[in-house]
């Protein structure tokens, strides 16, 4: 499929999906971190026309990526009339929480509280707007290595751009124009104090991921099936105690 068919694609399927909805959901909301996947997200709702709302909700956050959600919220604004954006400062309330849980510190629940905290804003903001928390997770994170945070920005309503490889992300993005700083930004979840990026996190390249997910006979299959199956609870279903009697 071209980029500009699969660009169409997801505009029909997010409004058809918006059309089945009976309460008919008129609002999409978004959380924009500076990455190219919000990035490509948000520029897709908007150009759905629906009313669109993008928010940047920095804990503790990195300057650069922080400069680049708000650059992002900016060109929004610019370029759609029914985009509204917010920054919403989560500091005081992570802070807070922080402090709250010094008998449970673990620095990985700390990250993955982050996103939790995220997505509950962005489900306040939905559920005050008759809106849906649109995700912005890729084929790779959400289907491949299963690299997001469940019940954080693994929690939300549909998902876009989940049948899409980061390298068609990355495509979509330089059809659509989104700025390109944005695109060659070092991708990364935001979630540690350091900045550290995804490939520093994965030990993998994105590229790689892709090249095992499709090939068993990659070099960097073993690798990618390593970081792939402490994750694959998250890609399935919860358990549940069934009774075979009832």
């Amino acid at each position: 499929m071209k980029t500009e068919e699969r660009i169409q694609y997801i505009l029909d399927w997010i409004k058809q999906y918006c059309n089945t909805i009976k309460s008919q959901p008129v609002t999409l909301v978004i959380g924009v971190s500076g990455g190219v996947d919000s990035a490509v997200t948000s520029t897709l709702s908007a150009k759905t026309g629906l009313k669109t709302i993008a928010v940047s909700m920095p804990i503790k956050q990195n300057h650069k990526q922080h400069d680049l959600s708000i650059k992002h919220l900016d060109w929004l604004k610019s370029n759609f009339e029914n985009v509204i954006t917010r920054e919403i400062s989560l500091d005081s309330i992570f802070f807070s929480f922080e402090e709250s849980m010094q008998d449970f510190k673990n620095n990985l629940a700390f990250a993955n509280s982050r996103s939790r905290l995220r997505m509950t804003t962005l489900y306040q903001i939905a559920q005050s707007n008759n809106g849906l928390v649109v995700g912005t997770g890729n084929k790779v994170e959400d289907f491949g290595v299963g690299f997001y945070t469940k019940y954080g920005d693994g929690g939300v309503d549909i998902s876009p751009i989940a049948d899409c490889t980061k390298t068609q992300v990355w495509e979509i993005a330089s059809k659509m124009s989104i700025i390109e700083d944005i695109i060659e930004a070092q991708p990364t979840d935001g979630l540690w104090d350091d900045g550290r990026n995804d490939e520093r996190q994965l030990g993998l390249t994105y590229k790689q991921i892709e090249e095992a997910m499709d090939n068993k006979d990659s070099k960097y299959y073993e690798k990618y099936m390593q970081i792939r199956k402490p994750n694959l609870h998250k890609m399935k279903p919860i358990p549940i105690c069934l009774f075979e009697d009832d």
